[in-house]
């Protein structure tokens, strides 16, 4: 039979699309901070309008997709806050007729996989709470994470699993640290 315990505190990352790259990083990495401690680690930015034009109306084109991990180990119901820290940063952020300028997706890495959050409902995607729903995008097994049939192209591309295995890395450390 198994008993109720609290799970490992989790590493926390966005993933921020933007049209103007680095906007993330002159306007907002110090609100994240402040919850999440210094950035740790962050993928090179690429051209997400290579994989949809989803956000395209509403932001315009080309948009840049990159990801930063964050060094501070926190519990992971913390999603749920983050996603609404997201959200208000979003907002905040819209041009006057409400169209975003950023998009940051936040989640969280733990040694066995990679979880998004969204506000969106679907079928592999389980509610968290105050309109949360969380979704494993990655697991890790034989060396790598690995992609499931709804993981979003963008997770699948080399590099951003190589980032992700990275990040791993930097999570087992400060779990032998903690």
């Amino acid at each position: 039979m198994s008993h109720p315990k609290n799970p490992a505190p989790v590493l926390f990352f966005l993933a921020v699309t933007e049209k103007e790259r680095g906007y993330f990083l002159m306007e907002l990495k110090k609100v994240f901070e402040e919850e999440l401690g210094m950035v740790a680690l962050q993928s090179s930015y690429f051209n997400f309008s290579e994989f949809t034009d989803y956000y395209e109306e509403e932001m315009g084109e080309p948009l840049w997709k990159g990801f930063y991990a964050f060094e501070r180990l926190k519990e992971p119901e913390f999603l749920l806050d983050l996603k609404y820290l997201c959200y208000e940063c979003e907002r905040k952020t819209a041009t006057p007729e409400g169209k975003r300028t950023i998009n940051l997706d936040p989640g969280y890495l733990t040694l066995s996989k990679v979880v998004l959050a969204t506000f969106k409902d679907y079928s592999h995607r389980l509610y968290l709470g105050r309109s949360v729903y969380g979704e494993v995008t990655l697991f890790y097994r034989e060396g790598t994470y690995q992609s499931f049939p709804w993981t979003y192209p963008d997770y699948k591309k080399e590099e951003v699993i190589e980032f992700f295995n990275k990040v791993r890395a930097f999570y087992k450390e400060k779990l032998g640290a903690h």
